[in-house]
């Protein structure tokens, strides 16, 4: 019989990733903290009408890339592409929108079927921040110096900032009258996909990803030129906040993002340092979606991260990738000894919730034991055997660090361990 293997796109998380992706979530969740953001949790399948009615059906997305399905009802459903319109849903399900603001933030899984690569699977995570019923361009700053504050908390520099405004829906409606206008004399360069957006979403053509594409998209009207005064102030103090905050930046006229929902200001962090997909984190301002969902028009800005891209973005910067490891393994040989073994283990973990302790479970001899305690990479090693339990002491063996191994009692047990832990690091550190 064959062996199953993994849905291709869609890739396990192992133990040594995992504890980084734990390391690098702690830093967004305590700054996302600090700026007033509160989590919120959506269902990964939607009905498929909201993600037609949000990013729009001339999309790469809803033509292409989403996992549609009709359930027992005969009802469409998605698995999600993305998060914001599954939070808008909920904002508005929930009432939430109702004479309120939100700071929200959201992780999980996201599915699109594209043809993996490195940083691009049909199974990926995201890690997703909103903040809905804020008006001008001082919520758009602050959202952009936040994800600033993230690669500096990690470490990060090889990532770049592009900004970009994509108007009123006004000013963009000229700008799709130019952009048809343009495109439709040069018809006879156009590609299929481009060809069909042409009347519908000529938009969408500058986002084509065909090499073949790019000198005619280069020359293509762009949408600075389009802007009215509302958008044009809207851009300019944006830049201004962020001059005054450091954050350097490039505007790139071309930037419109893959989604329909945006409007004035869009956004990307984009880095060198991963190929192709170089893109680790975008968004932007989405006034008009709630309206589109059947609400309130409700003011709203938004952007999502991709983990997978971060995390490799991280490696590359030089961030720590060691899996997390115990503060001390216990060594417990003899048909006796597991008992007060195990007692003792509760009771540390009790008096030092600071330190990790790793059981020994499943038996074994005491250098089979003590080969197990080196492989976790615990700092030291708590050793009890049957001399020990019938004088209740217990061994302190140094794993990483020279020095000697000591004996306590039980009584002594929590004190003293602490104290050689906090040795064995004043020692490594001096």
């Amino acid at each position: 019989m064959s062996q199953i293997q993994a849905i291709r796109g869609m890739s396990d998380l192992l133990p040594d990733d995992s504890g980084v992706w734990q390391n690098i979530e702690s830093v967004l969740r305590a700054l996302l903290n600090d700026y007033g953001y509160s989590e919120i949790r959506v269902p990964i399948v939607e009905r498929t009408e909201l993600f037609k009615r949000s990013i729009g059906e001339v999309t790469d997305v809803v033509e292409k890339e989403m996992y549609t399905f009709e359930d027992r009802n005969a009802e469409s459903l998605t698995l999600r592409p993305e998060a914001t319109a599954g939070i808008v849903r909920a904002c508005m399900t929930n009432g939430l929108l109702h004479n309120q603001r939100q700071k929200l933030w959201c992780q999980g899984p996201m599915f699109r079927y594209e043809k993996p690569q490195k940083g691009r699977y049909r199974q990926f995570h995201q890690f997703d921040i909103e903040a809905l019923g804020f008006e001008g361009p001082d919520i758009d700053a602050e959202l952009i110096i936040l994800t600033h504050r993230i690669w500096q908390a990690l470490g990060i520099r090889s990532i770049e900032l592009e900004l970009n405004s994509l108007g009123t829906p006004a000013s963009r409606q000229q700008h799709r009258e130019a952009l048809t206008s343009y495109f439709e004399h040069r018809k006879d360069q156009l590609d299929e996909d481009s060809l069909n957006r042409l009347y519908r979403n000529p938009l969408r053509i500058l986002d084509s990803k065909n090499p073949e594409m790019k000198a005619l998209v280069a020359g293509a009207p762009v949408t600075t030129d389009y802007l009215d005064d509302e958008s044009r102030q809207h851009f300019s103090l944006l830049r201004q906040l962020l001059d005054q905050a450091g954050v350097a930046y490039r505007v790139n006229p071309r930037l419109v993002r893959g989604l329909d929902y945006y409007s004035k200001t869009v956004f990307e962090w984009v880095t060198d340092q991963l190929g192709a997909q170089g893109t680790v984190c975008g968004g932007g301002r989405y006034d008009g979606l709630v309206t589109q969902l059947g609400g309130k028009a409700t003011p709203a800005i938004g952007c999502a991260i991709g983990m997978e891209r971060l995390l490799e973005l991280y490696k590359a910067s030089g961030g720590e990738t060691a899996a997390s490891s115990p503060d001390a393994y216990f060594v417990a040989v003899g048909a006796d000894v597991i008992v007060p073994a195990f007692s003792l283990a509760e009771r540390l973990r009790d008096a030092l919730p600071n330190i990790s302790i790793e059981m020994n479970c499943g038996g074994g001899s005491f250098k089979s034991q003590m080969k197990r305690a080196d492989r976790s990479g615990a700092a030291v090693a708590l050793i009890l055997g049957e001399s020990e339990v019938a004088g209740q002491t217990i061994g302190i063996k140094a794993l990483r660090e020279d020095m000697e191994q000591i004996s306590v009692s039980w009584s002594d047990l929590n004190s003293a361990l602490a104290q050689y832990i906090d040795d064995m690091s004043m020692k490594n550190n001096g």
